[in-house]
């Protein structure tokens, strides 16, 4: 529910910024005002749509009880370390609130990857194959001598 709150405020915010441009008619190294603003539209979507997809991997895995393994794992994790990089930027540009907001949302991914972990094959089930059949040779038991 965060990340769906943090997707819409991202894509109002590029909006936001991209009417600044417009309206004020700046330019860098001379790019064209409008490529900048809709360079500022589509960079806000495709973040916010960023954002989405790790919502719904994470909404997937709390529905499915299962951790996330392969591309979407590493989806989540990439949005661990993004948090975190705009966390420590966000200090200097906006403010403690930001970094604690930052700060939260990059725990709670994180807490959800330790708490989904992969699982790993366990021992358990090369002992349960079965109870009759005989040690492996090369075993601890020493094999019975013919009297």
């Amino acid at each position: 529910m965060i990340l769906v709150v943090e997707a819409v405020g991202i894509v109002l915010l590029n909006i936001f910024l991209s009417m600044v441009v417009d309206a004020q008619q700046m330019s860098m190294a001379h790019l064209e005002p409008r490529s900048m603003s809709l360079s500022a539209v589509v960079a806000g979507g495709l973040f916010g749509g960023y954002l989405l997809l790790c919502a719904v991997v994470l909404a997937r895995t709390a529905i499915r009880d299962k951790a996330p393994v392969g591309l979407l794992r590493i989806i989540l994790i990439s949005a661990a370390v993004v948090h975190g990089m705009l966390g420590a930027a966000s200090v200097g540009l906006v403010g403690w609130v930001a970094f604690l907001f930052m700060m939260l949302v990059l725990g709670l991914i994180v807490w959800s990857l330790l708490s989904y972990s992969p699982e790993e094959p366990s021992a358990e089930g090369t002992s349960q194959q079965g109870t009759d059949a005989p040690p492996p040779s090369g075993g601890s038991q020493p094999e019975p001598s013919a009297p």
